[in-house]
């Protein structure tokens, strides 16, 4: 299973991944709006198409063994559910019936932690745990799990695999995208931190997860592509410490954090795009805690620590003057 057609090509992931996936001997077809906003190297085993997603490809499927759908709305200012449900949704539907189509053996989607329920200190969510409150009231959280659900209940001839990665740092955030957490710490004499956590992952595990995915994951299956639990001022603290700087680091009281996201609950309602909402605010306040097992025992990752994905992170952004 060598051929691969990958969406999302040029994010932080997508970039990744077609850079793990050429390491490892595979043909891989990139989807691209534009062949410009590639940042990798040339390689004569990939082969880059201006498409739109949203429309007819399965033309571009012939040969394809396995499709990779990276692809994804993720902004958080949206206002509208339609918004995400158009490309999270629709289009991950419009996908996997033409792969299906063009006899492709497998279909590798690429969701989110968030469709699963978290832990906290004393326990991690898993595989097994349903979404709950704040994600439940997240319109993209909302649309990869309706996305999820219909892949996992539509199974026919293509194998249909789930991967769940948490949040991802590494190289290649070009944007940046989740590589913005960063530029919260770094060379800020003054950092304020929200009293929650979340459960932090190099990007490139996510991808041998998912190339590991694609050779040994079980057909119906969702793996949690996950590593280091920690405090927002745990994170901030490792990046202090991997750039050597010593900022003063306030806490922001809970309380700040709700009026933030009322005030944006209620620019939401004048239509006006903004990332503040309760939901928002209140993902910031709880332990966002997962557990990797499954992916250790059945993909057999082997996670790196974030450390090192910080420090990846930065070199690249030197590396490009951001």
């Amino acid at each position: 299973m060598k051929n691969v057609c990958i969406t999302g090509a040029t994010g932080l992931l997508g970039t990744n991944l077609i850079i793990k996936l050429l390491q490892n001997g595979y043909s891989v077809t990139a989807l691209v709006r534009k062949k410009s906003t590639w940042t990798g190297e040339e390689n004569e085993n990939l082969k880059l198409i201006e498409a739109d997603i949203s429309s007819g490809i399965s033309t571009l499927l012939t040969d394809i063994d396995c499709f990779i759908h990276v692809a994804a709305e993720t902004r958080q200012n949206l206002i509208n559910y339609n918004d995400y449900q158009k490309i999270n949704y629709e289009t991950t539907v419009n996908l996997y019936h033409q792969a299906e189509l063009a006899g492709v053996q497998k279909f590798v989607f690429v969701s989110t932690a968030n469709t699963l329920g978290f832990g906290n200190t004393a326990f991690w969510g898993s595989e097994k745990a349903p979404q709950i409150y704040p994600f439940t009231h997240s319109w993209y959280a909302q649309s990869k799990l309706a996305a999820e659900d219909y892949l996992l209940k539509n199974l026919k001839n293509t194998e249909v695999i789930i991967v769940n990665p948490t949040f991802m740092i590494g190289a290649y955030d070009t944007k940046p995208s989740s590589g913005k957490i960063i530029f919260r710490a770094w060379k800020k004499k003054l950092i304020f931190y929200p009293k929650g956590g979340k459960n932090f992952v190099h990007v490139e595990d996510v991808t041998t997860g998912i190339l590991n995915a694609i050779e040994k994951g079980r057909n119906g299956e969702k793996y949690l592509l996950a590593n280091e639990n920690m405090s927002y001022r745990d994170f901030f603290k490792k990046i202090n410490r991997i750039t050597r700087q010593k900022p003063i680091m306030m806490p922001i009281p809970n309380i700040i954090l709700n009026l933030l996201g009322w005030v944006g609950d209620g620019m939401r309602k004048l239509k006006i795009k903004t990332s503040l909402s309760t939901a928002n605010m209140k993902a910031l306040q709880v332990c966002n805690y997962y557990n990797n097992r499954k992916s250790v025992e059945e993909l057999e990752v082997q996670y790196q620590p974030v450390d090192k994905a910080i420090e990846d992170a930065v070199r690249y952004f030197i590396k490009n003057g951001k």
